[in-house]
């Protein structure tokens, strides 16, 4: 066998390794993936480099055929095509940035990596080896990026292995005394089970299913009640009374997920409810591709998608408390992050509507995801889903 063939078998394996441990769903497993800067680096042509990085990128996304599958209610092969398409951004990006020359990998990863953690690229840019910063560096702040990104270009180089022992050292350090974010006082995250269902019921009932969830919480102290993306379907100037005048005895704020619909498509947004009325609190900056976000939809004739922000509203504000907002599929990202991160929030609130993952690891990788940022910065953190 010949000793390419070889050496690109090994690093495929280990790409793959470093892409499926990485990205399970336990957050500190999130330095795993720092592999990948040296294993790609060591790739002796590009066509291991083309196996490598797909073989990362695949395994840490590996709950998106399923998903898709059953967001479509349709079989196996719809999400099959989905994830394989959304593979070649990543392949691309690190075949174009790899070079034949070792003392040009550094550069080429950084390079890479910025690529993939800004739009265009970074609308699919998941997995990025950044998001371990929090982890590995948890309160550095922006010191931390650098810190994280300085070591990703160290494990290209021929270092690349004293550097991984340097970074392993920061990693059992942190995984000793590893703390959760803290949560806001009388701030709650309300977690719900209620399926497909939730945003799509518009009955008067589940709004007050709903209303009596806020009012619980309300009761055991809470004073901004977080409910998940979509809870409140598709908002309505009923709908704006009715949760006004519910919580007009009350002292309580409601953050709370809905769709805002115009005839040429909607916003999905976070809304902020009190007895004194309702406002848009945010708009999402990047929903999700295609079953949302579909610019090409114009071309064919079709309305009706999910507008995109992109660099919009990065921060709101909510009782004289500035937050970033974070709507599921952006917790997957990294420059939605950053930009928030930018303008110093005193709170992350991180919703989401996973059912349509169910049988995945997609919302423990959300969830893992918005914990290592909020703890990279410090910032305290609400997490809200729906499963």
């Amino acid at each position: 066998m010949r000793p390419d063939l070889m050496l690109t078998g090994v690093l495929a394996i280990a790409a793959i390794l470093a892409g499926w441990i990485g990205w399970s769903g336990n957050v500190l497993l999130l330095p795993a993936p720092c592999a990948f800067a040296l294993i790609w680096s060591r790739a002796p042509n590009r066509m291991a480099v083309v196996l490598v990085s797909a073989g990362y990128f695949m395994a840490a996304s590996r709950g998106l055929p399923h998903g898709v599958s059953h967001f479509y209610s349709t079989d196996v092969w719809a999400g099959l095509i989905f994830w394989l398409v959304a593979s070649v951004s990543f392949v691309l990006v690190h075949l174009a940035a790899w070079s034949k020359r070792q003392a040009r990998r550094p550069l080429g990863f950084l390079v890479a990596m910025l690529v993939m953690a800004v739009p265009p690229f970074g609308i699919t840019g998941w997995a990025h080896p950044v998001t371990a910063s929090g982890v590995l560096f948890p309160g550095w702040g922006w010191w931390g990026l650098a810190a994280m990104t300085a070591g990703l270009m160290g494990l290209a180089t021929r270092m690349g292995p004293a550097v991984a022992v340097a970074l392993t050292g920061f990693w059992l350090w942190s995984a000793a005394i590893w703390t959760n974010p803290t949560v806001p006082f009388s701030w709650r995250g309300v977690d719900l089970e209620m399926g497909s269902s939730l945003g799509r019921d518009a009955s008067l009932g589940r709004q007050r299913d709903l209303i009596a969830t806020v009012h619980e919480a309300a009761d055991q102290g809470a004073r901004v009640i977080v409910l998940p993306e979509s809870a409140l379907g598709f908002w309505t100037p009923t709908l704006s009374t009715l949760w006004r005048d519910s919580l007009q005895e009350s002292a309580v704020t409601v953050i709370a997920g809905a769709a805002v619909l115009d005839p040429a498509g909607y916003d999905n947004v976070l809304l902020m409810i009190d007895g004194g009325g309702s406002d848009i609190l945010y708009r999402e900056r990047m929903p999700v591709p295609v079953s949302m976000w579909r610019p090409w939809g114009p071309w064919f004739g079709e309305q009706g998608g999910a507008r995109a922000h992109f660099f919009a509203n990065p921060v709101a504000e909510v009782g004289g408390r500035r937050i970033a907002p974070l709507i599921c599929y952006e917790q997957l990202l990294v420059w939605p992050v950053l930009q928030s991160m930018l303008e110093g929030p005193d709170i992350m609130v991180a919703v989401g509507n996973g059912w349509w993952t169910a049988g995945s690891s997609i919302v423990d990788i959300q969830r893992a995801s918005v914990a290592a940022w909020a703890r990279l910065f410090g910032t305290p953190l609400v997490i809200s889903f729906n499963t």
